[in-house]
C-alpha cells in the first residue's frame, strides 16, 4: 500500500486541502490537509482537531497522536476516537488543548530506515512547522502513541527528536528480540538493537511518562519488564484487555488527563 494512498474521512473530517500546511474546509474545530514529506520522500496526510470553543490559529498546547500498524492521521479519530476524548477532558475543566495527527507508513516503526525514510524527523522537520502555521505551540507539545506509534513516541522521546512535556502511550510495541519483531519492523538486528526502546529505560529518565496496557495483550511481558525498568515508576499500569481498539479507547480519557495535566 503506497504512502500517497488516503483513507477517506467521514463527518468532520470529510474534507482534505492538498498542499503543506494548507487547511481542509472540515468543520470549524477540525482541519485535514497534506504536506510534502521530504524524510517520507511522498505526501502524506495530517489532522488537527480543536477543543469546543477553539479553531485555527488559537494559541493552544498540541499533542501529537503517532497511529499503529497499518494505521493513518485518520485512525487517530475514526477507530479511537481521540477527538472526543479530548473535548470530554476539556469540558471537564482540562486546560484546552489540541490534537493532531500525521501518516508515519504502515509499518515504518518511526525511525529512519535503510531506504532514507525517517517517519521520526518528518514529525519532528515537516509536520511540527505546520502545527506552527496553525498557531499551536509546540513548545507545549506532548505525545501520545498506540501499538507501533506507542513504541513511536517512546523512541522520539528517547532519541531526542522531539522534546515532549509528557507521553502517554497504549500497548506499546516492543519486542523481546529482533527475531520475534513483526514483518518490517526492522531492517535487520543492527536496525533493531540501535532502536530498541526495551533495553534503554535510560533514554526516558526524567520524562512524565504513562504507560497502559492489557494483560492479554502479546507485548504485555516485554512491557511490564520495561515498566519495572523505569524509575520513576510510570503512571498508569496493567489492566484486563487486549492489544485492540477497544482497550485503546477505554485508556484514552485518563491518558488525555494525564498529559493536559503536564503542561507546565
Amino acid at each position: 500500500m503506497s504512502l500517497t494512498r488516503r483513507t477517506l474521512l467521514t463527518g468532520a473530517l470529510a474534507t482534505a486541502a492538498v498542499g503543506c500546511g494548507v487547511p481542509g474546509v472540515g468543520n470549524d474545530r477540525t482541519v485535514s490537509g497534506d504536506l510534502d514529506s521530504r524524510w517520507m520522500k511522498a505526501t502524506v496526510g495530517w489532522t488537527i482537531h480543536y477543543p469546543p470553543g477553539h479553531g485555527s490559529g488559537d494559541r493552544l498546547p498540541v499533542v501529537i497522536s503517532l497511529h499503529g500498524r497499518g494505521g493513518w492521521h485518520s485512525t487517530t479519530f475514526t477507530q479511537l476516537h481521540l477527538d472526543d476524548a479530548v473535548d470530554d477532558v476539556v469540558r471537564a475543566g482540562a486546560r484546552p488543548f489540541a490534537i493532531a495527527s500525521v501518516d508515519g507508513g504502515e509499518d515504518g516503526y518511526w525511525h529512519r530506515r535503510v531506504d532514507g525514510t525517517d517517519a521520526g524527523a518528518m514529525v519532528r522537520d515537516d509536520f511540527v512547522p505546520v502545527l506552527r502555521e496553525h498557531g499551536l505551540r509546540t513548545s507545549r507539545l506532548a505525545l501520545y502513541g498506540w501499538s507501533m506509534g506507542g513504541y513511536g513516541a517512546l523512541l522520539l522521546t528517547g532519541k531526542h527528536l522531539l522534546g515532549p512535556r509528557a507521553v502517554a502511550v497504549s500497548s506499546p510495541a516492543l519486542f523481546a528480540s529482533a527475531g520475534v519483531t513483526a514483518a518490517g519492523a526492522f531492517d535487520d538486528t543492527a536496525d533493531f538493537e540501535r532502536n530498541d526502546v526495551a533495553a534503554h529505560p535510560e533514554w526516558l529518565r526524567g520524562v512524565s511518562l504513562r504507560i497502559d496496557i492489557g494483560r492479554s495483550d502479546p507485548f504485555f511481558a516485554v512491557t511490564r519488564r520495561f515498566v519495572e525498568s523505569l524509575h520513576p515508576r510510570p503512571a498508569g499500569g496493567f489492566e484486563s484487555g487486549g492489544h485492540d481498539a477497544a482497550f485503546w479507547r477505554r485508556m484514552a480519557p485518563a491518558q488525555m488527563r494525564f498529559l493536559a495535566r503536564h503542561w507546565g
